[in-house]
């Protein structure tokens, strides 16, 4: 597993000159930078995979694999080719110090140096490196929050369009356009709360660093039911399907926020309404698992999942079907979000064939030992 610090940085001083290895790296330490020793290329290499430094200071000239092999090796491995090497040599032949850069090095020094010279290169090259580490944390978690926005805004609108639809259509029983208005209003106020829980957070990250300071999160598998009928009972009566829910007989909770298992649960509805039509049902029920904690199953009685497809079921970006088959705007990422969302308090989300043909999600989640805050229940107007 490859680890960067954090700190000043860390620096892997590679010399086959003992001598020059206890300089350099004392000067290094007492200046706060975390020092690696190696006397020789394969040792530097097997440190680097071990660890990955921020900078390499590396001696051009050791017997067996020399500098210019080490950061040969180094280029071919993905994880280490972008570690920036400061060769340190005593030539000063020019197609030699050409041949360095070639080669993938930032800069040199040349033996004997100054102190001062080796620790202001050594900054710069460091304080380059760091700030492109930051700036790349900081485009995946824009683009992991861009991903989760996208996503999760998708539910509930697709829910707005279809009540919508329906009552623009005319053709609408009046005892159920109260239904559709209150599902256009719920599914705006899922909306609403999306972007209330990712955009005004800094990144997804962020969120979670922030939860870590709230009460532990509860909510209800009942009511999680009882909404997931509400909101999707007609959407798959209008595509033929029937939804059969099995409510707990006791009262069960669990370690999750009411909201987030919605959009979990979200994701294995609206995955069965297009994959599974054939199967002409969805069942959701709840179940006890292992000691301490609960499961919800959505299962149905459609195609089910080849075994080559599930091998890549849980990857991001990953489609369960053709899309001419499915919706033609999937993004593939609601059962890889939605493992990340369950791994995150603790639980499982898993995939298994029906006995009898079909799919089965299996939602494992820890059971809460406090009952949630005082509020609406979460399907409350």
């Amino acid at each position: 597993m490859i680890v960067t610090s954090n700190n000043a940085g860390r620096i892997l001083v590679v010399d086959d000159q003992p001598a020059n290895l206890r300089v350099v790296s004392s000067l290094l330490s007492r200046h706060g930078y975390e020092v690696d020793n190696a006397a020789d290329g394969p040792s530097a290499l097997a440190l680097c995979e071990q660890r990955a430094p921020d900078l390499v200071l590396l001696d051009m000239m050791m017997p067996g694999m020399d500098g210019f092999g080490l950061i040969a090796e180094l280029k071919q491995r993905e994880p280490l080719l972008r570690i920036p090497v400061v060769f340190l040599t005593a030539a000063h032949d020019r197609d030699l110090l050409l041949r360095a850069f070639d080669a993938g090095a930032v800069d040199y020094v040349t033996k004997p140096f100054t102190p001062e010279e080796l620790l202001a290169r050594v900054s710069a090259h460091i304080g380059l490196k760091l700030t492109r580490d930051r700036l790349e944390r900081v485009a995946r978690d824009r683009q992991e929050l861009v991903n989760l926005v996208a996503h999760d805004l998708k539910n509930p609108l697709t829910s707005v369009l279809f009540a919508s639809d329906l009552l623009l259509s005319g053709g609408t029983r009046p005892e159920r356009v109260p239904h559709y208005l209150q599902m256009i209003r719920e599914s705006a106020d899922d909306a609403l709360g999306y972007i209330h829980r990712y955009l005004e957070l800094q990144s997804a990250a962020e969120h979670a660093r922030a939860q870590t300071d709230q009460p532990p999160a509860a909510c209800s598998l009942r009511e999680a039911l009882q909404w997931l009928a509400r909101r999707y009972e007609m959407q798959l009566e209008a595509r033929g399907m029937r939804l059969g829910v099995r409510m707990p007989n006791d009262e069960v909770l669990v370690a999750i926020d009411g909201l987030v298992l919605r959009q979990v649960a979200e994701n294995l509805v609206t995955n069965a309404i297009k994959y599974a039509q054939r199967g002409g049902e969805l069942e959701l029920w709840v179940r006890g698992g292992a000691q301490g904690y609960w499961q919800l199953i959505a299962q149905d009685r459609g195609p089910g999942i080849t075994e080559y497809q599930q091998r890549d079921l849980f990857k991001p970006f990953v489609r369960l079907g053709d899309a001419a088959a499915g919706d033609p705007q999937s993004s593939g990422l609601g059962l890889s979000l939605a493992r990340q969302i369950v791994a995150n308090v603790g639980g499982h989300l898993w995939y298994e064939d029906r006995e009898g043909g079909g799919a089965r999600f299996i939602v494992e989640l820890p059971e809460a030992r406090t009952m949630p805050e005082s509020g609406p229940p979460a399907n409350a107007p």
